[in-house]
């Protein structure tokens, strides 16, 4: 069994060294103004090339996405940026548009190319297509279950093959989606969707205008479009025998914390898998530790049938048992003090954790000291205060504390 890449996603530079620090092999990144999420998830050139050289310099690659349908007004901006990229060292490019692909070919053809997920990619023969114009890697379909990517793996063993693992799910078709831009106005296949998905809905027929169909048998709205999350944690060996090369995580619009929990439990997950094989199992400790984060309940999704989604219940909004409580700034080992960049609201006597890359350590938060070291009894976001630890902590670990 090879092992694969663990791909995680980096909306910023902070969650970027957030990835780093919790044991991802690849980030992807959203090129500004180009790819499929907000600004607010996309990095300017110039925190591309801090977050590559930062990546490199601790073995891991990073890929940028470039996969907005593009218009023609896109094109003069696309055909600046790709050399650009290629300058700074991004290990290959994400892109889902022929257009892109052609102009990656006749700028800089040496640059490997990963074919977004939606461009849908669901058979043999289109993985072939690609192959032929010069694609390195798919990163297939969503709708596909594992023994059609076992089939496309066995066929075209020379392409490489990437496949969610975790994440939000759309209800639309490999993400192809027209209800943000049908309802707000802002198209999810230019990176700006709305998610109108997650609102509540009454389905009407038009000669019952006072009888809804409600899925859920109670008098409240039920969420037919919203998909709960994908999880495939308990399945890694399904997974991995299924011959993917990269096992990819979504959410550029998640937070750092999404980002430091999802790296460290698939990091771990994955080195188990990889040195047990025949004995491993999957730990309940790392099920728990995904509900730890926002999650709108999980499911499997494609991986074991033909089409299924399992939508929400009108009791899911977002489930989250745990809240950032800040992250490390700093760590004195002369007087044993982390100074911390406070998240949310924090108090003296408060249950904090500290989320090590390899442990998870209870911290002591009786006695509060702010940045001139006088004690108080509460802090606020962005304020920034000390608190001891008799072992090291990484810069940019991540503390937290149960959703009051």
């Amino acid at each position: 069994m090879e092992k694969p890449e663990l791909l995680i996603p980096a909306g910023n530079l902070e969650k970027l060294r957030t990835a780093l620090l919790y044991g991802a092999d690849a980030v992807y990144i959203g090129v500004e103004g180009l790819s499929l999420r907000a600004t607010s998830s996309e990095m300017s050139m110039f925190d591309f090339a801090v977050g590559v050289n930062e990546a490199h310099a601790k073995g891991v690659k990073v890929y940028a996405a470039i996969n907005t349908f593009a218009r023609n007004a896109d094109l003069k901006q696309a055909k600046i940026i790709i050399p650009e990229l290629a300058a700074i060292g991004i290990d290959a490019l994400i892109i889902s548009d022929p257009g892109i692909l052609r102009l990656i070919r006749n700028s800089v053809p040496q640059l490997p190319v990963h074919l977004s997920t939606q461009a849908n990619t669901t058979n043999i023969e289109a993985v072939r297509f690609w192959r032929d114009q010069g694609v390195r890697r798919i990163i297939l379909a969503r709708e596909l279950n594992l023994k059609e990517v076992g089939e496309i793996a066995a066929a075209v063993p020379e392409m490489e093959l990437e496949l969610f693992v975790h994440g939000a799910m759309c209800m639309a078709y490999s993400g192809r989606c027209y209800l943000s831009a049908f309802r707000n106005r802002r198209s999810a296949n230019q990176g700006d969707c709305s998610q109108p998905c997650r609102w509540e809905y009454l389905l009407h027929e038009s000669t019952r205008p006072d009888d809804p169909l409600v899925l859920q048998e109670d008098e409240r709205y039920s969420y037919l479009l919203s998909s709960k999350d994908l999880c495939l944690i308990e399945y890694l060996p399904e997974v991995l025998a299924s011959g993917v090369a990269s096992l990819k995580i979504e959410g550029r619009m998640k937070s750092a914390y999404y980002v430091a929990v999802v790296t460290r439990t698939y990091r771990q997950a994955l080195d188990a898998l990889m040195q047990q094989e025949e004995k491993y199992k999957c730990r309940q400790e790392w099920v728990d530790e995904l509900m730890k984060i926002s999650n709108r309940g999980y499911t499997t999704g494609f991986a074991f049938s033909e089409e299924k989604i399992n939508e929400t219940s009108p009791e899911i909004k977002y489930i989250q048992t745990h809240e950032p409580t800040g992250t490390v700034l700093q760590y004195d080992p002369v007087k044993k003090m982390m100074l911390i960049g406070v998240r949310n609201h924090l108090a003296t006597g408060d249950e904090v954790e500290l989320l090590l890359p390899d442990d998870i350590i209870k911290i002591d938060t009786r006695t509060l000291l702010d940045a001139n070291e006088k004690s108080i009894k509460e802090a606020n976001n962005d304020n920034k205060i000390y608190l001891p630890l008799e072992r090291e902590a990484p810069v940019g670990t991540v503390l937290r504390q149960k959703v009051k």
